[in-house]
């Protein structure tokens, strides 16, 4: 079993920052990538980025330039740096942790997430 928990969502305005940070627990040692998924009410959940424990990295092209995802083994924590945030990027952000080494798709594992509201 493994368990996740986001913090570091908030209210911004355009342009704005806001890290992200996923703590994982249990049985961490199944864990091989971990990533960060969005959900805006009415829209699809799509993925925004992901990164395996050897610091191998796949990001949406919507924010590719913007996020940068991090992952601090020692802590088990992954994190989600966001700068120039846009209103666009307003939507629910989840933690997800996966047992094989893949970018593409989610894992089992998903978080409590963490609203990310963007202003103009």
């Amino acid at each position: 079993q493994v368990q996740l928990v986001e913090s570091g969502g908030g209210f911004v305005q355009a342009g704005g920052s806001l890290r992200l940070s996923c703590v994982a627990s249990g049985n961490i040692f199944s864990i091989n990538a971990m990533g960060w998924y969005r959900q805006a009410p009415g829209k699809l959940r799509e993925l925004v980025a992901a990164v395996t424990s050897g610091g191998r990295t796949n990001y949406a092209d919507s924010v590719k330039g913007r996020f940068t995802i991090s992952r601090d083994n020692a802590k088990n924590t992954v994190y989600l740096q966001m700068n120039s945030l846009k209103p666009e990027d307003t939507a629910v952000y989840t933690c997800n942790a996966h047992t094989m080494k893949v970018l593409t798709i989610p894992g089992n594992y998903w978080g409590q997430g963490t609203q990310v509201t963007v202003s103009s």
